[in-house]
């Protein structure tokens, strides 16, 4: 099935992305997986390079980017700089956008997306104040985190204003949250696409409110109704992400978002499901990335039918790669040039002109 496609993952070698690095091979002629704390991104005013262990990245159909929220700058600099060029299923603010809580609710607001009410506080004074108002329990968040880290439960004024007092040594905001009882239960989706591919129940351990596996939480398998799913998929959608992991609480109010995820764990979930996650998402990877080539191919065949069979002439930015020029792909199918074809090279300032030697 494999195509001669090229294809990299960006992570930092987790059990998972070693899964999904294996399931690409299934399909990429050649898969790259590589660590992103080796990744350096080179700036200067000849144009950008991401280099690898200090020497220069290939160029890639396609390349799929995963790290914590340590690593948000570095995870959206590498989106950027394949922008345009290759297939990448997470759009480069969606790196910022989804590491970072108030930015994901920010997003989805205005797609009516149900979650719950969330107040950003930029410090203790403000938060003093908003708890004057609100009922309890509450939520209280720092916006970066995941796995349940930086989430605390306060059920009363008094236990809300210690925290508060913990949280003033930080001095940064922190959002407080609408508390949703769920028992200690919540659920996480895996979007793919615009489908929901596998979905499981967590369940907190006793004396713990997060239900995150990483917290000791267990998991079961569940299907979702298609009002739920389709929350899950109108979330990942919101931020620009096709591959991510939506947690939702089930209130009285019906599903809330209180999370995406854009490098979940597959560990759990494939086990209390026995879906290959990892080979699900590699799958698709595989067809958007055909469907990118296909499309380029089929719009360069329609331009070259369109044109004189003798003389072309085409305007196009140009596009470098560190000093080097890359043409675009339609100057190959127009001059039938094959690699490793010796050429002439004319030169002279502002032209360029390229013969078959």
């Amino acid at each position: 099935m494999t195509k001669k496609y090229r294809a990299v993952l960006f992570s930092q070698q987790s059990k998972s992305s070693l899964w999904i690095a294996d399931a690409m091979k299934i399909y990429f002629e050649v898969v790259d997986h590589l660590d992103i704390r080796k990744v350096e991104v080179s700036l200067s005013t000849k144009g950008a390079e991401i280099l690898y262990e200090g020497k220069p990245v290939e160029e890639y159909d396609c390349i799929h980017v995963k790290g914590s929220f340590r690593y948000v700058d570095l995870l959206r600099a590498i989106s950027t700089y394949y922008e345009g060029r290759c297939y990448n299923p997470l759009t480069p603010s969606a790196y910022t956008i989804g590491h970072d809580k108030l930015l994901t609710h920010i997003k989805l607001h205005p797609k009516k997306i149900p979650m719950p009410t969330t107040y950003l506080v930029p410090s203790t004074q403000t938060g003093r104040k908003i708890l004057d108002k609100i009922n309890y329990p509450i939520v209280m968040k720092l916006p970066s985190g995941t796995q349940g880290k930086g989430v605390m439960f306060a059920d009363s004024y008094a236990a809300a204003s210690s925290l508060l007092d913990a949280l003033e040594t930080l001095r940064q905001p922190f959002l407080i949250q609408e508390y949703v009882d769920t028992d200690g239960v919540d659920t996480r989706a895996i979007v793919i696409g615009d489908k929901v591919v596998a979905s499981m129940k967590r369940k907190a351990v006793e004396r713990e409110k997060r239900a995150n596996i990483h917290a000791g939480g267990k998991g079961e398998a569940c299907l979702l109704d298609s009002h739920t799913k389709r929350i899950a998929i109108d979330a990942a959608k919101a931020i620009g992400a096709e591959i991510c992991a939506v947690d939702l609480l089930e209130g009285l109010k019906g599903a809330v978002v209180i999370e995406i995820n854009l490098s979940p764990g597959l560990q759990g979930i494939t086990d209390v499901t026995s879906i290959d996650v990892a080979d699900k998402i590699a799958k698709y990877l595989f067809k958007k990335t055909d469907e990118r080539a296909n499309e380029g191919a089929e719009s360069s065949t329609e331009i070259i039918q369109e044109m004189d069979q003798d003389k072309h002439e085409i305007i196009s930015p140009l596009d470098f790669r560190g000093e080097r020029i890359l043409l675009p792909e339609i100057v190959t199918k127009i001059t039938k040039f094959t690699e490793n074809e010796e050429v002439s090279l004319s030169l002279e300032k502002g032209k360029l002109k390229i013969s078959k030697f």
